[in-house]
């Protein structure tokens, strides 16, 4: 059976089809509650949460993106109002006003695998943590993200450009200590 056909029954109330669309993404959703909430429970707690609110939205689900995508935009914005709702994250936005440089360089040393990478994100401030997940990671542009964040494009931006130098300098120093 096709995804959008299954979807179209889940519109209809299908249980059968709801569990086949719930298994079908289930596991995903679950790793990117993790990246963000760090609990099994917490994270298994708002995948459900997301899955119930998507299934009550499905009807504004119109096909202009996946459905695994559309779905991942709920998640990731079910974990950051759980974050909120235990006052762990807060977004700073006195930054909106400045002029940004563009930057690309992402080049790390050849030596530093990603699950240092992913460490050192944990590491950063939440202003800068969350943009970096959700540019890096979850693969959203800087719209996108002032929209699931509640901040500007330039803070986006500003949040990110500043979380990369954060990132860049924890990484050296765990590779070549505070001296370097």
């Amino acid at each position: 059976m096709l995804e959008i056909d299954l979807i179209e029954k889940c519109k209809n109330n299908d249980r059968k089809s709801q569990m086949r669309l719930y298994d079908m993404y289930c596991d995903g959703m679950y790793c990117i509650s993790m990246r963000y909430v760090k609990n099994t429970n917490d994270a298994q707690d708002v995948m459900q949460e997301a899955f119930i609110k998507a299934f009550q939205k499905l009807d504004q689900f119109k096909a202009e993106v996946t459905f695994g995508a559309w779905l991942k935009r709920i998640v990731i914005n079910k974990c950051l109002d759980f974050l909120k709702s235990k006052q762990q994250f807060q977004i700073s936005i006195e930054e909106t006003d400045l002029q940004l440089v563009a930057d690309n360089n992402w080049k790390v040393d050849e030596d530093v695998d990603v699950s240092e990478v992913k460490k050192a994100i944990e590491e950063l401030p939440e202003k800068y943590k969350y943009v970096l997940m959700l540019y890096l990671i979850e693969g959203y542009d800087h719209e996108e993200i002032s929209q699931i964040l509640g901040i500007n494009n330039t803070t986006s931006r500003t949040h990110l450009l500043r979380g990369k130098q954060k990132l860049k300098m924890l990484l050296k120093e765990k590779n070549y200590g505070k001296g370097y």
